[in-house]
């Protein structure tokens, strides 16, 4: 299970504190798929990242109990002057892993070939996307985190992505930000809105999805 309760993330800026989430409640059990729908700005990313762990939130309780993937195709936490390998390396001790078994899925998985043993601060952002989510199927998660993540790649490698995910892993809870509607409608069973912060929960995607797009046809 992932507990919010009563969260809130304020970011203290030049300008002052700026709030981000204020009093969120979500839970999600095992196998669920949740879409969180949301304009530019709502605090979707923000949001994802306090479930994964990767910020903390000012206010509230995040109670997980299941492994959580980080946001997928999330680089920011590769250390630049390493290698692709290195980072395999090091992030294989982290979760205890044997690293040439996971390599060798990273090498076939993200076909980088040479550049795996380049340093990571020599990568394109999308060679650093095609890394980090190669780097996120070798180990094994209860719930995966996406933010947008299919706009990685071409093709071919956004096919491949999405039969790791939803094929091999289709038993596995997701929580899911995209602006794909139709993407959402094929992989989530139930939404929530984001709006300035604030998440509504609706008993169907249906519910959801249609109080988003009268939200943003009404201009308010």
């Amino acid at each position: 299970m992932i507990l919010l309760d009563h969260v809130d993330k304020v970011y203290q800026t030049g300008h002052g504190p700026t709030q981000v989430l204020t009093d969120v409640n979500l839970q999600v059990m095992r196998g669920e798929r949740l879409a969180i729908i949301g304009g530019n700005g709502a605090g979707k990313s923000t949001l994802i990242r306090i479930i994964s762990g990767i910020e903390q939130p000012t206010r509230g309780v995040v109670d997980c109990r299941m492994r959580i993937s980080w946001p997928l195709a999330f680089s920011g936490a590769f250390q630049g002057t390493l290698t692709g390998v290195d980072n395999v390396r090091f992030i294989c001790r982290i979760y205890g892993q044997d690293w040439r078994e996971a390599l060798e899925f990273v090498e076939d998985f993200s076909q980088l070939g040479k550049y795996l043993k380049e340093p990571i601060k020599t990568y394109s952002s999308g060679m650093r996307a095609r890394l980090a989510f190669a780097i996120s199927m070798m180990i094994e998660f209860d719930c995966y985190l996406l933010d947008e993540v299919f706009a990685v790649g071409d093709a071919r490698f956004q096919a491949r992505c999405q039969e790791e995910l939803f094929g091999k892993r289709g038993d596995r809870a997701f929580i899911i930000v995209s602006h794909d509607a139709r993407f959402l409608f094929d992989h989530c069973e139930r939404g929530s809105v984001l709006r300035s912060g604030v998440l509504t929960h609706y008993p169907s995607l249906v519910e959801a999805q249609e109080s988003h797009d009268e939200y943003m046809r009404s201009g308010t």
